[in-house]
């Protein structure tokens, strides 16, 4: 148990001399050249979002029987439904 603790307060001491009081602890890239990449991401994003409204149609309503439509598909399926049912019947 002596040397268990031992063992830690040694681990203790040794964290406190390297970042201890007086130690600048600010992590530094080695490859900062100064520019950040999060403000390069932000303009290209604020750049494709401009780009995809500008491409978007204004003012158009969506054509009601769009085949993404699960409205349109759904009533497309019913109807086919419906004719096999009469075929059959």
């Amino acid at each position: 148990m002596f040397v268990a603790s031992g063992l830690g307060l040694g681990a203790l001491w040794r964290r406190w001399r390297q970042h201890g009081p007086g130690r600048e602890s600010v992590y530094q890239l080695p490859y900062d050249d100064g520019t950040d990449p999060a403000a390069e991401l932000r303009a290209k994003l604020a750049e494709t979002k401009s780009a995809r409204d500008d491409d978007a149609p204004q003012g158009e309503p969506e054509d009601e029987g769009s085949p993404l439509d699960p409205q349109s598909r759904r009533r497309d399926v019913h109807e086919r439904a419906r004719a096999s049912i009469d075929e059959l019947g």
